[in-house]
């Protein structure tokens, strides 16, 4: 934060935490990065300026302070791995992770995703909430998947149908073909 420490109290009682953002430019569009303290808080695809204000008015909601527009300090290790992923990097993002805009079963579902579905590998929306412990829970963990505040880092575009279709993708499907195909799990689209 640049030795910056913003002191605030947000509704609800809990002490304000210091929210940094940046967007970066991606083989899929540019994305909007946020990070507290804690770790990466929130990946949002098609950073346009709307959805830039859009983001920041949630996360200045949630958290009780105003973003700060910054690419170095709580975001420089996120933009790194970010690149290296797009670069073919296999490694896991081993990144601090800020779980606080998620709770309960979606919470759950998204730390197994997020330690259990490696690079180059898909799992199915049955198989993960067996993982869970809830074998009937498919349609959850889909809704789990739609609500995923880190998309790429919890990586969402990795779980499939059972039948081999793409299933949903908050990004769009195009999106998800094309990191799946990074990863080597599709052909590369071609255009």
């Amino acid at each position: 934060m640049g030795g910056m420490d913003i002191e605030a109290e947000p509704t609800g009682g809990e002490p304000a935490v210091a929210v940094e953002w940046t967007v970066v430019e991606s083989d899929i569009g540019p994305l909007f990065l946020a990070a507290t303290g804690r770790g990466l808080v929130r990946v949002e695809f098609h950073a346009d300026a709307a959805r830039r204000v859009q983001m920041l008015d949630r996360l200045g909601g949630r958290f009780g302070v105003e973003p700060v527009e910054c690419a170095s300090g709580l975001l420089a290790e996120a933009i790194r791995r970010l690149e290296a992923y797009f670069a073919g990097d296999p490694r896991p993002f081993d990144l601090p992770l800020d779980w606080s805009l998620t709770t309960g079963f979606n919470r759950q579902v998204l730390r197994e995703l997020a330690t259990g579905v490696p690079y180059g590998t898909v799992v199915g929306y049955g198989e993960l909430a067996r993982r869970v412990g809830q074998p009937g829970a498919a349609q959850a963990v889909g809704a789990a998947m739609g609500a995923n505040p880190l998309p790429v880092v919890v990586p969402c575009h990795r779980v499939v149908e059972s039948d081999g279709g793409l299933g949903g993708f908050g990004g769009g499907l195009e999106t998800k073909r094309q990191l799946l195909a990074l990863e080597g799990v599709l052909p590369a689209p071609l255009f």
